[in-house]
């Protein structure tokens, strides 16, 4: 056993227990009071003479019940029942010499041990109540594991479907995506994005966010992100693209104030130029052969679920032989700058971005895990989860 493990159990044996008993023989109360106080051991002793008054006086700093199998009010494991439904985890009852068979009973509905009246002694009923403590800690601890493996699985699930690899031809357009949690939490919230190639050489990129954190907000991203790619893949219009993922959010969120944003983007089989659809979504940053990063122009519309009947326009931007698109969740720009509140924004965002042409450098990742640092370094907060989406198109080969 490790020094740690062994100064944790000694600091647990010399802690203070509160002790609810609940028992209507005065003598008998007398007699668990003695046992305890001769065992020379910190414990605190609630009494309570039924299980209505037991029941009253429970509170979640009650660390053990013991539980007379007797009461006036109740009998058998009726009193084990309604004692656990209140919350009572470590729970020891005690019989009589006739009652044993009720104590393993009790024990296999619950109760962490039982003991037999007239056969206890102080040291024996201090470690009973003391192992019944432990052994109900260790469950809770077993069950958040267990809770916590169950969660990281169902996020794992749940990340496949929000940040799926793209359907892209390595060749055709460089591509690279991250996404990040917000602040402490590992649990995935609503942003999600996705990328595809079709027939006629086109590429399809989409990004969104759906308001909210947590595995409803991210199964409503899972559906958006795989209803995009389906309409893309089969041809549908691109025009009702946008308003048929309204309709599905509509039809799948859970909570009728949810919405969520979505930047679209389709650029051309040539690479020049490109059409943007934004959803209420932050706009855009590009860098082409004229110089540094700069905004995307586009006219605000509203985010999908809002207004049903909406239609989303596009507007196409010229592309150049050489370019770098980054498409992001407001994450990345809305973390607090300074602590006056400033938030880094699009401008902020776009000191942070290499200002030289990333064909220079063939990992787009690498830039994105060097920007995410940086933003990481420039703000106080990180909150919201972050997804980030980069593009590049080195141009025609040994072109200009």
């Amino acid at each position: 056993m490790s020094a740690d493990a062994t100064s944790a159990d000694a600091e647990f044996e010399q802690t203070p227990l509160r002790v609810l008993l609940v028992e209507d023989d005065e003598g008998d109360a007398l007699l668990v009071h003695e046992l305890l106080t001769d065992a020379g051991q910190a414990v605190e002793l609630v009494r309570a003479g039924s299980l209505a008054e037991a029941e009253a006086r429970w509170s979640p700093d009650v660390d053990c019940v013991l539980l007379d199998m007797v009461l006036p009010d109740s009998d058998g494991l009726d009193g084990l029942v309604r004692m656990r439904a209140r919350g009572a985890g470590a729970v020891v009852v005690l019989t009589g010499f006739a009652d044993r068979a009720h104590g393993l009973a009790a024990v296999a509905a619950g109760a962490q041990d039982y003991l037999v009246k007239g056969r206890i002694d102080g040291p024996t009923l201090e470690r009973a109540v003391r192992y019944a403590v432990h052994r109900h800690r260790a469950d809770q601890v077993t069950r958040e594991l267990a809770q916590a493996n169950l969660l990281a699985a169902e996020n794992l699930r749940l990340s496949r479907g929000l940040l799926p690899a793209p359907l892209l031809d390595p060749s055709a357009i460089g591509y690279a995506a991250r996404y990040l949690p917000g602040g402490a939490r590992l649990l995935l919230g609503g942003d999600f994005y996705d990328a595809v190639q079709v027939a006629d050489g086109s590429v399809w990129v989409l990004i969104g966010d759906v308001c909210g954190h947590g595995a409803d907000e991210a199964a409503l991203g899972v559906a958006l992100r795989i209803a995009w790619r389906t309409l893309v893949l089969a041809g549908h219009p691109a025009e009702q693209i946008l308003p048929t993922l309204h309709e599905v959010l509509v039809n799948e969120r859970h909570q009728a104030y949810l919405f969520a944003t979505a930047m679209m983007v389709r650029i051309a089989p040539g690479r020049k130029s490109a059409l943007l659809w934004s959803a209420g979504h932050p706009p855009a940053v590009m860098r082409t052969d004229d110089g540094g990063w700069h905004e995307v122009e586009l006219t605000p519309q509203l985010p999908l679920g809002v207004v049903a009947e909406l239609s989303w326009t596009a507007v196409e931007v010229p592309l150049g032989p050489r370019w770098d698109l980054l498409l992001y969740t407001d994450g990345l720009i809305e973390g607090r700058a300074t602590p006056d509140g400033d938030q880094l924004w699009v401008d902020g965002l776009c000191e942070l971005l290499p200002g030289g042409s990333l064909t220079e450098n063939p990992d787009l990742g690498e830039v994105l895990d060097e920007l995410l640092a940086k933003v990481a370094g420039s703000t106080l907060t990180h909150d919201d989860d972050i997804a980030v989406v980069l593009l590049s198109h080195p141009g025609p080969a040994g072109g200009t």
